[in-house]
C-alpha cells in the first residue's frame, strides 16, 4: 500500500492523539491529577503489583521521574509500595481504595470521550482502521526484531 501523496497519515495520527489527550487533560482537571499520575494509576490498576521500573517502562519513562510522580500518588494516599518477597530491594505498587474510585472516574471520561470522538465514524470503517493500525504496528516490530541494534526515538 502505498502511503498518502503528502506523506500527512502520521501528521493526522499525531495530532488526532494531541487533541485526544488535549480533551481528556481538560474533563479530568476535577481530579486535581497530572497526566503522569493518571497515567501511572491507569497502569498500576491494570497490573497491579508491577515494580516501579516496570511500570516505567509501561509508561516510556525514564525510573527517576516515575519514581517522584509514585512519591506523590503515595503522599496523597493513592498508591502503596510493599516490599517484594522474593527481592528487598524492589518495591511492588498497588492502588489504594482512594485511587480505585479516580481510576472509575477516568473509565467514564474516557468512555465519553471515546464517543464523542467516533461519532459519526461507521463501525467498518473503525474495523479498517484498526487493522492497518495493527498492521503498522507488526510492521514496525519486525523492523526491531531485524535490527535489535538499530537506535529508537
Amino acid at each position: 500500500m502505498n502511503a498518502p501523496a503528502d506523506n500527512s497519515l502520521f501528521y493526522v495520527l499525531h495530532d488526532a492523539t494531541r487533541q485526544i489527550r488535549k480533551h481528556f487533560d481538560r474533563r479530568a482537571t476535577r481530579l486535581e491529577l497530572t497526566r503522569a499520575q493518571w497515567r501511572a494509576l491507569k497502569t498500576i490498576g491494570r497490573h497491579e503489583g508491577l515494580s516501579q521500573s516496570e511500570l516505567a517502562e509501561h509508561l516510556d519513562m525514564e525510573p527517576i521521574p516515575v519514581g517522584r510522580v509514585i512519591d506523590r500518588l503515595e503522599k496523597t494516599g493513592f498508591v502503596e509500595r510493599r516490599a517484594d518477597p522474593a527481592d528487598r530491594r524492589r518495591w511492588r505498587l498497588y492502588l489504594k481504595p482512594k485511587a480505585h474510585a479516580v481510576v472509575g472516574e477516568m473509565e467514564e471520561i474516557a468512555r465519553e470521550l471515546r464517543e464523542d470522538a467516533l461519532r459519526g465514524i461507521p463501525r467498518a470503517d473503525l474495523d479498517a482502521l484498526m487493522r492497518a493500525l495493527a498492521q503498522m504496528k507488526d510492521n514496525l516490530a519486525a523492523l526491531d526484531a531485524a535490527n535489535p541494534q538499530r537506535e529508537t526515538s
